[in-house]
């Protein structure tokens, strides 16, 4: 399984799993359809630190296309996927209903078509915490019912798992589900709230909390992410139906209010909070039960601290941006605004 298929290669966490295989000897044949959910030129930059390394290859491809998916898997050679192209955001998907039809399920449909025909090692696929809708036990664990979504995009990715587990029962092909837990880091998505926020803040703008601050996020670095999909790729399932999925999240979930704190101080500068309540689609709290997950790799994983992943964010941030580094000194407390 030397070449592996990387779909979504240009977007947040595809870009670091490509640079994670390079790194490690893989060749890597990444695709992207470069839509302009968020800026393009962002995905630009990030398709910009791959070309030119040895044993990449990228070519632009709309998953949902059924035509172009079914000559491309005809045509091309690679031993496993690891799919993250998808329709991504919780809220995006309350106006925007039907790229999740199209980008969640007629794509994913067309990948697993793609896998069943070329008879695959392993497809390893991004399901989402979000499964878990309004769940209130914690921490979230694999065999949690998750039949009341929350939001479309939620119902999109337990789909997709429906959907992997039946071709698992049906062609033998060996599937991994990954349900990430709330991912931050380098090169992420403007459309999350660390880059939202960090935006506002340096323009001295308010920033909506949600559900007046009273949320969980199990956040998880990037790179801790990246770790965890190469090895679920080296192992795939051998089950009689080769099917699993697994979380992949810090199991550390921090308070909005505390993370909001660590993120003023990375930036050296306060932030004006604006109250606001719970918002369709959302969900007061989230935690990532690994357990399953540390079984399959033996040992328990390290998570990087939420105060250095936003340090590494932020530094990231401001040279994406040229934006300067912050004056020594401090800044003044936050403050708050009517909602």
């Amino acid at each position: 399984m030397n070449r592996i298929l990387v779909t979504g290669a240009a977007g947040f966490i595809g870009m670091h799993v490509c640079q994670a295989l390079l790194a490690r000897g893989n060749e890597v044949l990444g695709v992207d359809n470069l839509n302009d959910y968020y800026d393009p030129a962002l995905k630009k930059a990030r398709l910009a630190q791959l070309q030119g390394r040895a044993g990449f290859s990228f070519e632009r491809l709309d998953i949902a296309d059924t035509a172009a998916v079914q000559e491309f898997f005809q045509w091309r050679t690679f031993g496993g996927v690891v799919h993250l192209a998808a329709q991504a955001g919780v809220r995006y998907s309350v106006t925007h209903p039907h790229a999740y039809a199209q980008a969640n399920l007629v794509g994913f449909l067309n990948i697993l078509e793609g896998c069943r025909a070329r008879r695959l090692e392993h497809l390893v696929y991004a399901s989402s915490s979000s499964v878990y809708g309004g769940n209130t036990k914690l921490p979230f664990a694999e065999d949690d019912r998750v039949d009341g979504p929350v939001s479309l995009y939620a119902a999109t990715k337990k789909a997709n798992e429906l959907m992997a587990h039946s071709y698992a029962h049906l062609y033998g092909l060996p599937c991994s589900g990954l349900r990430f837990f709330t991912v931050y880091g380098p090169w992420g998505r403007p459309d999350m709230a660390y880059w939202s926020f960090t935006r506002a803040i340096l323009a001295g703008e308010p920033i909506p909390v949600f559900n007046h601050g009273s949320m969980l996020r199990d956040f998880t670095y990037v790179d801790d992410v990246v770790a965890g999909v190469l090895a679920v790729l080296d192992q795939p399932p051998t089950d009689p139906v080769p099917q699993r999925v697994l979380n992949i999240g810090g199991s550390q979930p921090v308070p909005l209010l505390d993370f909001i704190g660590e993120l003023e101080a990375a930036l050296g500068v306060p932030a004006q909070l604006q109250m606001k309540p719970m918002q369709q689609g959302d969900v007061p709290a989230t935690c990532a039960d690994v357990s399953r997950l540390n079984a399959l790799l033996g040992q328990p994983r390290e998570f990087t601290p939420l105060a250095a992943g936003l340090r590494r964010f932020v530094e990231w941030y401001r040279g994406y941006h040229h934006l300067p580094a912050p004056a020594a000194g401090g800044s003044p407390a936050r403050a708050a605004i009517p909602g």
